[in-house]
């Protein structure tokens, strides 16, 4: 008995660890960022408590299955690459430690669940979920022919909060909008950093990435002014929503972690990229969803 719960144990912390489950703190607040405001807009549109909590439960499932799905994708496609770079060779599929057959089960199910939970929030809805497949697996693709590859990565997560309001009213409003490009650079900002670590295998592969076409420093510069753009768009997120004090006062500790991240890691220096990466990026999305929730709470109490 003991041996065979072990043995679940390690099964689904392999299955964790391919999906990167622990990243999911940076793509949960994403979902809540859109529930948060359009609920704050829109909220009269929907009829009961019960649908809120519907609508809300079924944006969650749909986040995670369909990001659980891309990464499963993503280490399906790129398995052959991972298994010949020092750096990714203990991943799960080229280790052995996953079968190949059992991560595209797993990646169907993840794809089959994420359309199931959007056609529960209507016909629109659902057959919107097969662009977003489309969008968000592509992904996986754009580093075989193009360096702009960060920014589809930065395109198919960053879609969430407009995904949300749509899935809410059946419109799109330009507060989602400035939300998802924010969030998009924010992505591919952080997507630059981490790739510097595989320059030269990307090179030596002929794969494209922003620091194999025009080196570190060049590709560090485009991190930071996309970063620097990020910013910009919360901004303009909060002035279209007619955010308070106390969003845009928090906004200043989101760009001081994107300061230090750019610190940590100027010069190309790679080790310290985890910390940047794993740590900091980990807040920065938190930190924006909390200061939001609590603009909204105060604007709420003070009127």
């Amino acid at each position: 008995m003991a041996t065979y719960a072990s043995e679940i144990y390690q099964t689904a912390r392999n299955y964790l660890g391919m999906i990167k489950f622990s990243h999911s703190i940076f793509a949960l607040p994403f979902a809540g960022i859109g529930i948060v405001e359009v609920l704050h807009w829109h909220g009269f549109m929907v009829p009961s408590t019960a649908v809120v909590l519907h609508r809300i439960i079924a944006c969650l499932v749909c986040m995670v299955s369909l990001r659980s799905a891309a990464m499963g994708f993503n280490r399906i496609v790129d398995r052959h690459y991972d298994a010949a770079n020092p750096r990714t060779a203990n991943r799960e599929i080229p280790s052995g430690a996953i079968p190949l057959r059992d991560a595209i089960i797993f990646t169907v199910f993840g794809l089959l669940l994420f359309v199931g939970a959007a056609f529960t929030m209507g016909l629109t809805v659902g057959l919107l979920s097969f662009v977003a497949i489309v969008l968000v697996l592509g992904y996986s693709w754009t580093k075989r022919f193009t360096p702009l590859c960060h920014f589809f990565l930065g395109l198919a997560i960053g879609i969430v909060p407009s995904a949300v309001w749509v899935a809410f009213t059946g419109t799109i409003s330009w507060i989602a909008v400035y939300w998802s490009m924010g969030l998009a650079l924010y992505i591919a900002g952080f997507d630059i950093i981490y790739s510097c670590q595989d320059m030269e295998f990307d090179k030596d592969k002929g794969l494209h990435s922003l620091p194999a076409s025009m080196g570190v420093s060049n590709a560090l510069w485009m991190a930071r002014i996309s970063h620097l753009l990020a910013l910009a768009c919360f901004v303009r997120a909060g002035i279209e929503a007619n955010n308070g004090i106390v969003f845009f006062a928090g906004l200043t500790i989101v760009a001081a972690l994107f300061f230090t991240e750019h610190y940590l890691v100027r010069g190309g220096r790679q080790d310290k990229i985890p910390v940047a990466f794993f740590n900091l990026n980990a807040w920065v999305s938190s930190v924006v969803f909390v200061i939001l929730l609590a603009d909204r709470w105060y604007q709420a109490i003070v009127q």
